[in-house]
């Protein structure tokens, strides 16, 4: 309780103690302001003061006069209120107690004396200070039978109160009992009824006691109302439910009635459904009892009760699920790979992986499904291939997207006790295949969330284990559910996201981008089609040229997978409808130039080789979520003390091995023919350009030291050369991911020669070989191997004249600037 409020019930002074008179009052009053209640004359109320301006005034007043004036606030969202908003109306009170609290709080024990009307502010700060005027308080005499009648209403109206309301102490009517003055009785009545401060306050501001007692009467006969509807709900409340209780024994005693002749009620008859349709089920044993247990509980379930229609829902759940249901396997490994190689074009991985499976099984006729994780940028087909899969092996297939799941019931399911319980997402998932062992494509794993209704990932845990699943219990289910022989297939666009544990029992096939000749095949077979048909077209009203197609990808695509590809080829495709819609010319075969008009400007321009005859400027391979790309580093030098400047964008990791290369470079300067005291007198600056794209990642080592290695030594860098690696302070070469999206974007951009670590060798090897024709590797172990075949002996066609000082200033520890 703050000074913005006070007790709802008032402590009872049958006067005021000694009330100050009218004509002794003081003309200027400090103004204490209080929400939420108004103070009346001879009323007691305790009040918890917070307020700093407050506790400042209750504390000067208490130590003299004791005197404060108490207003009602007009808006109660007001710390700080100011005298317009405050009512103009108060009552003068005389501080009978004041107490410190231990948390710090000051309350105050107040007594009201006189009302009172506010005339004009004196100050507004320390506190509240304003020029009042008395009211006089107007009330015939006790002894009129105008007074007698209104006060004997209001004592009535009263005891009806407290009659009805059982929260209010029985020592309340002793207290209005003892209340002689008419007036004070007003006053105490007004305090303590339940309405809102703005009534309480039109009864303060009423001078002519009459007409106070007469609003009051009005506001105390319509509370009676509302609690008599109140007390009437109440008891109409427990008379249903005693007629409730009633109608069970009446039912109970008919039930035992039909039993002896012979019938039954429709329950009855659907439980003996439910017993006939267990029969027929081939479920385990301890399911079995479950069952059985839970039918005889729904046999005395009362047919009206409220968790009846949730039981039986339950065991039409139980009985719904395909137990030891299981659809057969096609094991002509010829025909499965004939369909995923009609669906898909390359993912040979994959491929080979899902004909391993079915080979196993073919063999042992009994094997753990594996649980595989597909993984890849969008559009690659991950999804679609689950369906494939599907198809192939002759099992029922279902999607079950987790992108944005939050929830661990979702997995889990819900207590069957709680309202809307619900089985989880597998369970109901299996009920829709109604077969124990179809193909679940787990959706986007990696986009699951977790808060403050548990962490879905982990719900996963035991129905993506093997060694688990075969035992997995669904919280709605109450009873163990075989897993183990379901296909479980997810898709992921980025491991990082993913649980370890989680990752862990997956088997990662990592679905790389589709290369050039790759998205022009699918492009062929599977979109061109696929949209003629959909937009009323076939292959006799036009075609599309292989230049044609590249133009496509190349300038109006930028992606790993093909589902740009499709919307753009989606709009040519329009464009031929409405022209042979409109009776309109079109060419039969579309060309390049077709497609410029049809699409407009290219959207993309790929980045091409530039010279190398500058000194510091570097072609760089990087991996993005929708492919590889180049990537250019340039390094200048510039008189100063040593600076290294960093801009670009940069993530953690490419600083360093900025800072790495350039250490390194600096202990090899004697062997490079590079004078020590040029990293002292000359500033390095290295820039990776389009500095609104953030850039990170370890795989620009090798060529952050070759650019910084050109420019000092201001030797031409081969020609049509990228590189890609991470280096070390000792001087090695370390690998790099990403090796196949790299090397299609180093062939589209016109390199020649790619430098790579030796121990990607491997990647290279995995790549079909037509995709690497006329590119030259060149695998690295050191910096020296890089600096053997990417720098050349002669100088750029412009080169720098670095200039060195004999006595050069002792610079301070270099020093790195990000832009």
């Amino acid at each position: 309780m703050t000074d913005d409020s006070a007790e709802v019930v008032s402590i009872v002074a049958t006067d005021p103690d000694q009330p100050l008179d009218p004509k002794d009052a003081p003309e200027t009053l400090p103004l204490l302001p209080v929400r939420n209640t108004v103070l009346f004359p001879g009323v007691v109320l305790p009040v918890t003061v917070t307020r700093k301006k407050s506790i400042r005034l209750v504390r000067k007043a208490y130590r003299g006069n004791k005197i404060v004036g108490v207003v009602a606030q007009k808006n109660n969202q007001h710390d700080d209120p100011s005298l317009a908003d405050l009512y103009q109306v108060g009552t003068m009170a005389k501080i009978l107690k004041l107490l410190v609290l231990p948390d710090g709080n000051t309350t105050i024990i107040i007594q009201g004396q006189s009302r009172f009307q506010i005339e004009e502010e004196l100050q507004h700060t320390p506190y509240l200070t304003a020029r009042v005027s008395y009211a006089p308080e107007v009330f015939p005499n006790k002894n009129s039978k105008e007074t007698k009648a209104l006060v004997a209403s209001l004592k009535d109206a009263a005891a009806k109160m407290l009659k009805l309301n059982p929260e209010i102490p029985q020592e309340a009517q002793v207290a209005l009992d003892n209340i002689e003055s008419p007036s004070f009785l007003t006053h105490f009545l007004s305090s303590n009824i339940n309405v809102e401060v703005g009534q309480k306050q039109k009864l303060l501001e009423i001078n002519d006691g009459v007409e106070r007692g007469t609003m009051l009467l009005e506001l105390m006969l319509k509370e009676i109302q509302h609690l008599e509807i109140k007390h009437e709900i109440h008891t109409k409340v427990h008379t249903d439910i005693d007629q409730q209780q009633r109608d069970y024994f009446l039912r109970q005693q008919i039930k035992v009635l039909q039993d002896e002749l012979g019938g039954g009620d429709s329950s009855d008859q659907d439980i003996d459904k439910f017993r006939q349709r267990a029969k027929l089920k081939q479920w385990p044993e301890a399911v079995a009892k479950h069952f059985a247990k839970e039918l005889d509980k729904l046999g005395r379930v009362n047919p009206q009760a409220a968790e009846y229609p949730l039981s039986v829902n339950y065991v039409e759940f139980l009985l719904d699920l395909p137990w030891a249901e299981y659809t057969k396997d096609n094991f002509n490994l010829k025909r499965t790979r004939k369909i995923l190689d009609q669906d898909h074009y390359g993912m040979e991985k994959v491929k080979e992986r899902i004909i391993e499976y079915l080979a196993v099984l073919k063999l042992k006729q009994d094997l753990k499904a594996p649980i595989l994780c597909l993984y890849g940028p969008p559009g690659v087909g991950k999804t679609s291939l689950g369906r494939s899969i599907a198809k192939a092996l002759g099992r029922k297939y279902v999607r079950m997207s987790l992108g944005g799941v939050r929830d661990e019931a979702e997995i889990r399911g819900h207590r069957k006790t709680y309202v809307g319980a619900m089985p989880g997402r597998i369970i109901a998932q299996i009920k829709k295949a109604g077969a124990s062992n179809p193909v679940i494509v787990l959706d986007e794993i990696d986009k699951l969330a977790s808060d403050f209704r548990g962490d879905p990932s982990s719900a996963l845990l035991e129905v993506l284990d093997p060694e688990q699943n075969s035992t997995f219990t669904d919280n709605y289910l109450e009873v163990e559910y075989d897993l183990s022989k379901v296909l479980f297939i997810a898709t992921a666009n980025s491991l990082d996201t993913i649980q370890p544990a989680l990752r862990d029992r997956m088997e990662i096939i990592d679905l790389t981008g589709y290369t050039l000749e790759e998205k022009t095949q699918i492009a062929k077979k599977h979109l061109w089609p696929k949209l003629l048909t959909d937009h009323g077209l076939s292959l006799k009203d036009v075609t599309i040229t292989p230049p044609a197609l590249q133009r496509v990808i190349d300038d109006y695509t930028r992606e790993s997978g093909v589902r740009s590809l499709e919307r753009k080829l989606g709009g040519v495709v329009r464009n031929i409808a409405k022209s042979k819609a409109m009776k309109e010319e079109y060419p039969a075969a579309l060309e390049p130039k077709d497609i410029t008009r049809i699409l407009g400007a290219a959207i993309f321009d790929r980045d091409q080789y530039q010279d190398n005859e500058t000194a510091g400027v570097v072609t760089g391979l990087a991996w993005t979520s929708v492919g590889g790309d180049i990537l250019f580093i340039e390094s200048l030098l510039s008189r100063g003390r040593g600076k290294l400047t960093l801009s670009g964008q940069l993530g953690d990791v490419m600083k360093e091995s900025a800072i790495t290369a350039l250490s390194y470079l600096r202990s090899r300067a004697d062997e490079l023919d590079i004078d020590y005291r040029l990293f002292d007198q000359y500033d390095l600056h290295i820039h990776f350009p389009e500095g609104a794209v953030p850039k990170d990642g370890p795989s620009a080592g090798i060529a952050i030291f070759t650019s910084i290695a050109s420019v000092f030594t201001q030797r031409k860098i081969r020609s049509h050369l990228a590189m890609t690696g991470e280096i070390t302070l000792r001087g090695k070469v370390l690998p790099v991911g990403g090796i196949k999206e790299k090397i299609l974007a180093a062939k589209r951009a016109g390199i020649k020669d790619v430098i790579l670590c030796q121990k990607n060798r491997k990647d290279i090897e995995e790549i079909q070989p037509e995709y690497i024709k006329d590119l030259t590797i060149h695998y690295a172990d050191r910096v020296d191997d890089v600096l053997r075949v990417a720098l050349l002996d002669e100088k750029v066609a412009h080169p720098m004249k670095l200039v060195v000082r004999d006595e050069a200033p002792l610079a301070p520890v270099p020093s790195v600037e990000v832009q």
